[in-house]
């Protein structure tokens, strides 16, 4: 399952994780509700979810709710680090 926000980078990681042949990526969704509900629906092996997508919000209900829920979390950043 990918969650993000932005299409372009949720069509790029599919195509990107399709190509590995034990990969399958079984869903997208570009908001927290419709995150949230996917994962409730499919329980995914692995979830790979942006963080500025309220992410962090869905991750932690979805942890509440399922013990085992595996999550990547994806950030970005605009370039400019303070250190």
């Amino acid at each position: 399952m990918i969650a993000d926000a932005h299409p372009i980078l949720g069509q790029a990681f599919t195509m990107f994780l399709e190509c590995e042949p034990d990969m399958t990526v079984v869903g997208y969704t570009c908001n927290e509700r419709e995150a949230l509900e996917f994962f409730r629906q499919h329980q995914p092996d692995i979830a790979l979810m942006d963080l500025q997508m309220e992410g962090a919000d869905a991750i932690a209900a979805i942890c509440a709710k399922f013990k085992y829920a595996r999550i990547i979390v994806l950030i970005t950043f605009d370039g400019n680090f303070p250190y």
